[in-house]
């Protein structure tokens, strides 16, 4: 219909018994449309449910060990944070220190070395170690 002033427009659809939406307010001049205005939110409600459907969202996966962790139970939460990091999940991994355990940060930051290291086929730091009250956290995402 081209450039029409509103009165026309809303007469027109008034004419067909339907509706004056407008669907692009931000144009210059906004774009309106003679249609039913019920099916149009139904059409939207749609495709925002379709899109929805698409996305993917990525979890956060956490695993937690303290310092003095033991060789075996260091390799069976590594291959459970590779697992992890397969799914494609980002990864949180955090040592945990209690009592004393909070002088010896060495030791924390030692461990989280050896987990970078075993990880490194894997996954890259997303967050460089940190420490956060009792805790050291190092944050991972999947290559």
């Amino acid at each position: 219909m081209g450039i029409v002033p509103v009165k026309e427009a809303l007469d027109a659809a008034e004419e067909e018994g339907l509706d004056l939406v407008e669907v692009a307010p931000l144009a210059n001049p906004p774009v309106c449309k003679i249609l039913d205005f019920g099916k149009y939110r139904y059409d939207q409600q749609k495709r925002l449910k379709e899109s929805k459907k698409k996305q993917h969202v990525i979890a956060n996966k956490e695993v937690r060990m303290r310092p003095s962790i033991g060789d075996h139970d260091l390799e069976t939460k590594i291959n459970q944070a590779i697992k992890f990091l397969q799914d494609g999940s980002r990864l949180k991994i955090s040592v945990r220190f209690r009592g004393r355990e909070m002088t010896r940060m060495d030791l924390g930051t030692s461990l989280l070395d050896r987990v970078v290291e075993m990880l490194s086929d894997y996954a890259e730091i997303d967050k460089s170690p940190i420490v956060e009250g009792r805790s050291m956290i190092i944050y991972f995402v999947p290559k």
